[in-house]
C-alpha cells in the first residue's frame, strides 16, 4: 500500500471512530420510541426556581417563529414561561388564567397571536405574544345550547387561515363553536351524545391539511379516538386509538402527535405515554408506550410500558423535530424534552 492509501484509509478509519464517538455521545442513555422515531429524554430541560417561577399543571406548548418554546400553567405567578430550545428561561408573564388550559399559536399576515383557553373562568382569550388580551369569548348564550357560564369549559382553540377559529368545549357541553376571526358565533356541531357525530371529552383540535382539502381533527378521550369533520362539522371518519385517553392532537410536517393522559382505564393514575402517528394516521411509535402492533388492519390496546411519564398532557414538536411534555397532576415537573436520534 502506497502512503498515499494509506494515509486515505487511515483518515477514512479515523472519521468514523469520530463519527460513532459523536453518535454514542448524542444517544448516551436510553432511547425510547419505536421505529424511526426514537428519541433520548432529558427530563431536566425545563426546570427552573419553584421558588420564582413556579408551575402547577403544565398543561400545553407550542414553539413560536422566534423559535421560542411557549409554556401555559395555570400557576398565576407566571402563566406563561418562554424558554430557548436549551430550556434557558427567557421571559414570563401573565397572572390573570387560573384555569389556563388550551394554548394554540395563530399568524395573521406575519403577526403571531396566543387563544388561550381557562377551564376556571370560563372563558377564551386571544392575546399579543407579550399578554395583551386584544379578544375576549365568554359563553355563547346566542346559541341556544347553555343555560349558564358554568356549562361552557372551553379546552382548546384551532385557527384555521383565514382566521376563523375553532373552540372545543371538552369540559363542557361537548361543542364545537365555530367563530368568525373578529368573534361572532358562526355555527357549531357536536354536543354530548352517543351518537358517532357525538363527543364525550372533546379535549383537543386542531385543523389538518396533511392531506391537501383543510379538515377538523377533534379528540374524543372517552372513546379513545380521534374524529375527523369537514370544515362545516360532517364527520368524516374516526382514528381508533384503544386504550388511549388521548388529549390534543399536534400536527408536525406529516406526523401526528398526542398526549396519553391515561391508558387501559380513565381511572388508571399515573399510565400516561406519547404517540406518534404517520402521514397515513398508522401509530409508529411510542414514546414510554407499548409497541405499535396491527392485527387484521386494526390495532391492537395500548398501555404504557415504560415508567417515564405520570400523566402528560401535551406535545411541542420543534423545528427540528425535537420533542417537548408537559404533564398535569404530575407532582408539579417542568416540562421534558426528548431529542430525535
Amino acid at each position: 500500500m502506497d502512503r498515499r492509501k494509506f494515509i486515505q484509509n487511515s483518515a477514512g478509519v479515523t472519521a468514523s471512530f469520530f463519527i460513532a464517538k459523536d453518535l454514542f455521545a448524542v444517544n448516551k442513555g436510553p432511547i425510547y420510541g419505536h421505529n424511526n422515531m426514537k428519541y433520548t429524554l432529558d427530563t431536566k430541560w425545563g426546570t427552573l426556581d419553584s421558588a420564582k417561577f413556579p408551575v402547577n399543571d403544565c398543561h400545553e406548548m407550542v414553539q413560536d417563529k422566534k423559535g421560542r418554546i411557549i409554556l401555559l400553567t395555570n400557576e398565576t405567578k407566571n402563566n406563561i414561561l418562554i424558554y430557548n430550545k436549551s430550556g434557558k428561561l427567557l421571559d414570563s408573564w401573565g397572572h390573570e388564567f387560573p384555569g389556563g388550559h388550551g394554548l394554540t399559536l395563530a399568524d395573521e399576515n406575519g403577526t403571531q397571536f396566543l387563544y388561550i383557553t381557562d377551564t376556571a373562568k370560563h372563558q377564551v382569550y386571544k392575546t399579543t405574544m407579550d399578554g395583551k388580551i386584544v379578544l375576549t369569548i365568554d359563553v355563547p348564550m346566542e346559541a341556544g345550547i347553555y343555560k349558564s357560564e358554568k356549562e361552557f369549559v372551553p379546552t382548546e382553540v384551532a385557527v384555521d387561515s383565514n382566521g376563523d377559529f375553532f373552540i372545543a368545549d371538552g369540559y363542557g357541553a361537548q361543542y364545537i363553536l365555530h367563530y368568525s376571526n373578529d368573534g361572532k358565533l358562526k355555527g357549531y356541531f357536536g354536543g354530548r351524545g352517543k351518537g358517532n357525530e357525538n363527543l364525550d371529552n372533546a379535549h383537543g383540535i386542531v385543523v389538518d391539511r396533511r392531506s391537501g382539502a383543510p379538515t377538523l381533527l377533534v379528540t374524543d378521550r372517552t372513546r379513545n379516538c380521534f374524529k375527523r369533520f369537514s370544515m362545516d362539522g360532517k364527520l368524516l371518519g374516526t382514528i381508533e386509538l384503544p386504550g388511549a385517553f388521548v388529549c390534543r392532537p399536534v400536527i408536525k410536517n406529516d406526523h401526528l402527535y398526542a398526549a396519553v393522559f391515561r391508558s387501559a382505564k380513565i381511572d388508571n393514575v399515573g399510565s400516561g405515554f406519547t404517540i406518534i402517528l404517520d402521514k397515513d394516521n398508522k401509530l409508529v411509535s411510542n414514546i414510554g408506550g407499548s409497541e405499535p402492533v396491527y392485527k387484521d388492519g386494526k390495532l391492537q390496546t395500548l398501555s404504557q410500558a415504560e415508567k417515564i411519564f405520570i400523566h402528560p398532557h401535551d406535545v411541542c414538536v420543534d423545528d427540528d423535530e425535537n420533542l417537548y411534555v408537559a404533564q398535569w397532576a404530575s407532582g408539579k415537573v417542568y416540562p421534558y424534552k426528548f431529542k430525535r436520534v
